[in-house]
């Protein structure tokens, strides 16, 4: 067989029309057969270079109506251009073949020419829609890029803004990442955490303190306990955060139920919200605090208790789980306790693994 051919696939049950769609077809491409809807399927899902079917619809066992049905739930098939070639000429039978799948309809006798020419159009469409797709997708990933460039550069603003490394962000980002996947398979998170919510999550989860940029110095850089006026205003790095992506939001007519600054909006106001309703800013309560927030709150917090900061030194890996530990209920959500409890080393681990400062490092290689 010629691999530089585009290839087809021809199915009829009855040797002689296979072998006169394959001596039409053969001067001009690769011909595979198939005597039988069964051993087509097997055919284009085992042979990657099948780039049309030719589909009689009268088989037994498996008519060509069922072998298109099923060519079109598989991911792998389904994008294969499929030609109905039949002696049955009804408009029911036509309205069938395209309901299920079909791009043409072809009856027999058949004429050479129209098979050519038919076969060659359709090809020509494939193509165009093949070369359109991949365009598509490495644009996606172009602007994908973009968004993450984008996100870390402004996050990176915000730590440098709180005497902080980038350390803090691709952590959070990956604990974030990482327990989301162990919430997945768990009523109640799984109706919520698909793949793609998990994914969005992690990539809006480094933008969680941009609201910090409208901290005055005094107050974000103070070494010691805040006062209650400065602790007010400390809050309020959660609603400028809000609003600032809010704002962005509107300027480019995002969806705000669709876009992945949703999530950034929701982690950004509600990471500091408590399970008891004791937190800020709107003291929500259990589950009425957004998922998103929830999951960042036990993330963020292990964080900040591993690192240093400017008002204390860094906390060891088993004081900080017995310091969540005892939270539960309280501060974090209590399912979410007992899977962090479940896989707190996998948090050192990648804390590990992500830390740059050498005190730091030092602190957590000594918990492992």
């Amino acid at each position: 067989m010629d691999t530089q051919k585009t290839c087809i696939l021809i199915v009829d049950d009855i040797p002689q029309n296979l072998e006169i769609l394959g001596n039409v077809l053969s001067p001009f491409y690769s011909v595979q057969v198939a005597t039988s809807g069964k051993k087509a399927l097997e055919i284009a899902q085992t042979f990657k270079g099948i780039e049309m079917i030719l589909l009689d619809i009268m088989m037994p066992e498996m008519n060509g109506f069922e072998v298109c049905r099923k060519l079109k739930e598989s991911a792998v098939t389904r994008k294969i251009p499929v030609i109905f070639v039949t002696a049955i000429d009804e408009v029911s039978n036509e309205e069938m073949g395209f309901d299920v799948g079909g791009v043409d309809y072809i009856t027999k006798p058949i004429s050479p020419p129209i098979v050519i020419s038919r076969v060659k159009t359709h090809l020509a469409l494939f193509n165009q829609k093949k070369e359109l797709e991949e365009k598509v997708a490495e644009r996606t990933i172009e602007l994908s890029k973009t968004r993450d460039i984008t996100i870390y550069c402004l996050s990176s603003l915000a730590e440098t803004r709180d005497n902080e490394t980038g350390d803090h962000i691709r952590r959070t980002q990956f604990y974030v990442l990482n327990f989301s996947r162990h919430l997945q398979d768990l009523e109640p998170f799984n109706h919520f955490l698909d793949n793609e919510t998990v994914e969005l999550l992690s990539k809006s989860a480094p933008l969680h303190d941009i609201g910090k940029v409208g901290i005055r110095d005094r107050i974000l850089l103070k070494p010691g306990k805040l006062s209650p006026e400065e602790f007010e205003i400390m809050k309020t790095h959660t609603t400028i955060g809000r609003d600032t992506i809010s704002k962005g939001e509107l300027t480019v007519a995002l969806d705000k139920t669709s876009s992945f600054l949703q999530f950034a909006r929701e982690i950004t106001y509600s990471h500091h919200e408590k399970w008891n309703g004791s937190g800020y800013p709107e003291g929500l309560e259990g589950d009425r605090i957004p998922l998103s927030g929830r999951i960042m709150a036990i993330c963020d917090v292990y964080d900040a208790l591993i690192s240093r900061r400017v008002y204390k030194p860094p906390f060891r890996h088993e004081e900080a789980v017995k310091i969540i530990q005892n939270d539960r209920g309280k501060h974090f959500d209590p399912l979410m306790t007992d899977v962090f409890m479940k896989f707190e080393r996998e948090f050192l681990e990648i804390a590990y693994k992500s830390t740059t400062l050498d005190e730091e490092k030092e602190n957590l290689h000594r918990s492992l």
